[in-house]
């Protein structure tokens, strides 16, 4: 090897090896973070809380990394998927929840479950129904099961006054629910789906993917407009060897229904919020739960995104922001007042994981505070 070919070789390959350091040990800075566990990591008999990602609304945050509100629960090694935020399937691999080659991913995914059908707890809920026969789907003896919300039954008012509101869509069905859902996305993109039926011989998503609307007692006799979190018991919704899944509804108005969700196994519980403002039927349904995850958000923050005077759109979605959420400063009495031991937030509005914009989330709590960040492994107990 000549002068020259060496110092082109320890050029190129020198920083080959920089890269490769940095990327493990700074793997933030190239857009992929570290994987603290995965499934192979953990132990058989354990459970954990999984957060895929933490920030909540519709809007891409200026790029920052933080992905779509999605999380999981991990039981015996088998995983529980609460909402499809954006790049919720990209998160599941990263967080080591894909079942290991040769298995295709997938394959460790045992039931799916969505609160409210806003666009940012369901917008990457396609990936499942298009790629998750090709990621591990396909395997499954039986079809995933997704719990979801059913139809609203009604549109919900006009916020302020109707001067300047745009047309609603689909006004022959506005407001769908989860397995109608499911079929228009079938329609959607049945020109991919019949290719890949007929071509690569891919399986009808029909016999991959089950998806069920959360039946509510007497929900004839509820008027989402008047109360959109009537007093009602948890509801059972699913049960296997691992977990039991109760849900109730909560307050997130105009968002009808609007669910939390409580896994309970035999090594603790844990809790999901969903979007809610302070809710009654939450306290109740997570009542002595060992880890409760709760939306926030610092309306602060709302105050700057929309200062006074506002114009009559911006009246309507800072009243939104405030309202159908729940303020920093009273996530951590509803945690005390529901006797949780762990509180972890998510959803995090803005998408801002530093432990000082939501210190106050400790008031009133006497338990263990958690900022949430995405790829967290939470250990229940």
């Amino acid at each position: 090897m000549t002068q020259k070919h060496a110092w082109v070789f320890w050029r190129r390959y020198s920083t080959i090896a920089v890269f490769v350091a940095l990327s493990a040990t700074c793997p933030s800075i190239f857009g992929q973070a570290a994987q603290p566990k995965s499934l192979t990591k953990v132990d058989e008999g354990s459970a954990h809380i999984v957060l895929l990602g933490t920030s909540g609304g519709r809007t891409s945050w200026r790029g920052v990394q933080a992905a779509g509100i999605s999380s999981a629960i991990v039981v015996n090694r088998q995983v529980y998927l609460v909402d499809f935020g954006a790049g919720w399937l990209r998160r599941y691999f990263q967080a080591g929840l894909g079942a290991p080659p040769p298995s295709r991913g997938l394959e460790s995914l045992r039931a799916a479950f969505i609160t409210h059908l806003h666009a940012d707890h369901v917008v990457d809920y396609p990936s499942l129904t298009l790629f998750g026969a090709s990621d591990g789907l396909g395997e499954r003896k039986d079809p995933l099961p997704v719990f979801g919300p059913g139809p609203r039954g009604s549109l919900p008012p006009i916020s302020g006054k109707s001067q300047g509101v745009a047309s609603v869509v689909a006004p022959e069905n506005p407001t769908p629910g989860t397995s109608e859902l499911t079929e228009l996305i079938y329609k959607a993109f049945a020109t991919d789906i019949n290719d890949n039926i007929l071509d690569s011989r891919k399986p009808n998503p029909h016999s991959v993917i089950k998806a069920h609307d959360i039946k509510i007692p007497r929900s004839d006799l509820i008027d989402p407009n008047a109360d959109d979190e009537p007093d009602i018991p948890p509801l059972q919704i699913y049960e296997d060897e691992n977990v039991r899944v109760t849900a109730t509804l909560v307050s997130h108005p105009p968002v009808y229904p609007s669910f939390a969700f409580r896994f309970d196994t035999k090594q603790g519980s844990a809790v999901f919020s969903g979007d809610t403002s302070p809710s009654r039927n939450l306290i109740r349904l997570a009542k002595n739960a060992d880890v409760l995850v709760h939306e926030v958000i610092d309306t602060a923050w709302v105050d700057q995104l929309y200062p006074k005077p506002r114009t009559a759109a911006q009246e309507a979605k800072a009243h939104h922001l405030v309202h159908s959420h729940t303020a920093v400063e009273d996530v951590g009495a509803i945690a005390q007042k529901a006797n949780v031991k762990k509180l972890v937030l998510s959803h995090l509005a803005p998408a801002d994981d530093t432990d000082a914009r939501w210190a106050k989330a400790k008031n009133g709590f006497q338990g263990k505070l958690i900022v949430g960040k995405d790829l967290k492994w939470i250990p229940l107990r």
